[in-house]
């Protein structure tokens, strides 16, 4: 057997420590959020990570570093996805573990090409805010490349003075800050100058930013109902009937000007279904306004997934179309046409086009639907467009008894301060809630229970920068991050050319 050479040895020595430090940076992600809500853990996060891009000189070994913490990251978080895939995607265990697994593969690639990059950037003197710049930019494209869900910033949802920034260049914002001092604390245990640090001087400002309003008046009323059905029902004629008739006879035991069913629980076809259209019918007529989620469909006849508004005298008030779809679930990524759908629909969901407001009660109601509680952008441009109110219709019971509830809450809250609108969230089997302008839960209904239940709520008229601008932020950090990662990389191939 042939003798190891001490070279030999502290080579895999190095490797192993870079990988568990890299690996320690994706725990740390994780414990950040539900199911663990670390929240103070998030401006050291990304720490250890640096500390190994900064360490390693090879640009593809930076690449695998960032690539296998990419993986275990989103396999960890979004383990709910395996969930779906084997129970309503009909995929069996292994089919689901096997299609999950790829799914995390290539979500690691975003942290894979931050590490890449980064490197050379923890060389220079700007580091700190060139290298958050880099995060927050990448961070903004994983909606863009197919599948959003948590940013580092969402874990200030708790933190009042980082959050300020929420209401000027949203969740982004808070994600450069974290970013930000996790990159200064790698400075600091890399032993680099002490000028470094300076941007960090820029943070004090945080104070001098309006704080965010509490205590909205909320003087509104509602009827929020919760059907909390099992997903997984056989339905029949019967048992759809049936199920409607309890949940008309529960909606209008309490009297309200707004009545809100969640995202599509059952196969309530309002277009089909002329028993759900008449029942649909008589709720909005005894009482004004009924908002719920069925299935719609465009003039080829392909379905939609939207939230319908009908008026006190029974008719189509106003419709929205869900824009952005839940893959696998209304959508098969042509990479996975293998992958089953969990929808019972004759074909893919198509998406929606156009941002509409629902008129109810005197307000314009902006209603996203689901898993667009992940997209800030779309969200925000419901408030631009004039919603006095935001509802949320969504279907959580595909989650399971998971983290992934907590975790969806989480993300409507940070819209609830970017738009500093009250958020009236109506869900299946939990968790519905109303989220004030602060993004605090005022109102939070017990889950998994079938129920009725009256809410306040709030109106707010006036519109954030963030609301009137969207992600200029963001997207000014991605390309200021990859100019600066072009710069070096050219530097670099100059330096190598003049040996």
């Amino acid at each position: 057997m042939p003798k190891l050479t001490p070279h030999f040895s502290a080579h895999h020595g190095e490797v192993f420590l870079h990988t568990l430090l890299a690996f320690s940076s994706a725990v740390l992600l994780l414990l950040i959020f539900p199911k663990f809500d670390l929240r103070f853990l998030a401006p050291v996060a990304l720490t250890p990570l640096l500390v190994v891009v900064a360490r390693t000189q090879d640009g593809w070994q930076r690449f695998v570093y960032g690539w296998g913490a990419g993986i275990l990251f989103w396999f960890f978080l979004c383990t709910w996805i395996q969930f779906v895939l084997e129970v309503h995607g009909g995929m069996g265990r292994w089919g689901g573990w096997g299609s999950f697994l790829l799914f995390a593969v290539l979500k690691g690639l975003h942290m894979a090409v931050f590490t890449c990059l980064a490197g050379p950037l923890m060389h220079r003197g700007y580091a700190v805010p060139a290298v958050a710049a880099l995060w927050t930019g990448l961070e903004r494209t994983h909606g863009t490349f197919g599948f959003a869900w948590l940013d580092l910033g969402n874990a200030g949802i708790t933190m009042s003075v980082p959050l300020r920034l929420a209401p000027f260049i949203g969740v982004y914002g808070l994600s450069f800050v974290f970013a930000m001092l996790a990159a200064a604390l790698a400075c600091v245990l890399l032993g680099y100058s002490r000028f470094r640090l300076i941007p960090l001087l820029a943070l004090p400002l945080l104070w001098l930013l309006p704080t965010i309003p509490e205590r909205t008046p909320a003087t509104q009323q509602a009827l929020l109902v919760q059907p909390n059905i099992d997903p997984t029902t056989e339905w029949t004629s019967l048992v759809a009937q049936k199920t409607q008739e309890q949940l008309a006879l529960i909606s209008e035991a309490l009297p309200s000007p707004l009545i809100i069913w969640p995202e599509l629980p059952a196969p309530f076809y309002y277009y089909d279904d002329p028993i759900f259209h008449d029942a649909a019918t008589q709720i909005a007529k005894h009482h004004g306004y009924f908002l719920f989620g069925t299935v719609a469909y465009t003039h080829e006849k392909q379905p939609l997934n939207s939230a319908l508004l009908l008026g006190p005298d029974g008719s189509e008030s106003g419709r929205y179309d869900k824009i952005n779809l839940v893959p696998f679930g209304e959508f098969v990524p042509p990479l996975f046409s293998f992958v089953n759908r969990i929808t019972h629909e004759a074909g893919d969901f198509v998406p929606g086009h156009d941002i509409k407001l629902l008129p109810a009660a005197g307000h314009e109601l902006g209603v996203f639907i689901c898993y667009e509680s992940a997209f800030p952008d779309l969200v925000r441009q419901f408030t631009k467009r004039g919603a006095d109110v935001l509802v949320n219709l969504s279907n959580d019971a595909y989650f399971g008894r998971s983290e992934a509830r907590e975790q969806h809450l989480s993300l409507v809250r940070m819209r609830a301060v970017e738009n500093r609108r009250y958020i009236i969230r109506s869900t299946n089997d939990g968790l519905s809630a109303v989220i004030d302008p602060a993004g605090l839960v005022v109102k939070r209904v017990q889950p998994y229970q079938e129920l009725a239940i009256p809410i306040r709520y709030g109106v707010v008229e006036s519109t954030t920068f963030y609301a009137r601008h969207g992600d200029w932020f963001a997207w000014g950090c991605l390309g200021t991050g990859f100019l600066l990662a072009g710069r070096e990389f050219l530097f670099r191939r100059r330096s190598q050319s003049g040996r």
